[in-house]
């Protein structure tokens, strides 16, 4: 399943909900979510820099190793806010 096959699922799943109280519920869930990626982000972030520390001569590949996993952690956040705002308007 690729990644519009499921955003068209959510999509359609939004529009079926007629009780916007589930809606902002789901959202609410959905910006949940945004957020504590940005937790792991953070976490990530403190550990690369220790890590640095204990091996500056390693700095590059740590820093490579650390904006791939970013990225990666980001995406889910991104696609949360992007679910949230399917659920929030109709």
């Amino acid at each position: 399943m690729n990644l519009l096959t499921l955003l068209n699922t959510f999509a359609e799943a939004a529009s079926l909900i007629t009780d916007s109280g589930v809606a902002y519920l789901g959202a609410g869930l959905a910006i949940l979510a945004s957020g504590l990626a940005g937790i792991g982000q953070g976490l990530a972030a403190m550990k690369a820099v220790e890590a640095i520390g204990r091996q500056p001569e390693a700095s590059g590949k740590i820093m490579a190793t650390m904006v791939l996993g970013q990225a990666i952690v980001e995406t889910s956040g991104i696609y949360a806010l992007i679910i949230a705002f399917i659920l929030t308007t109709k």
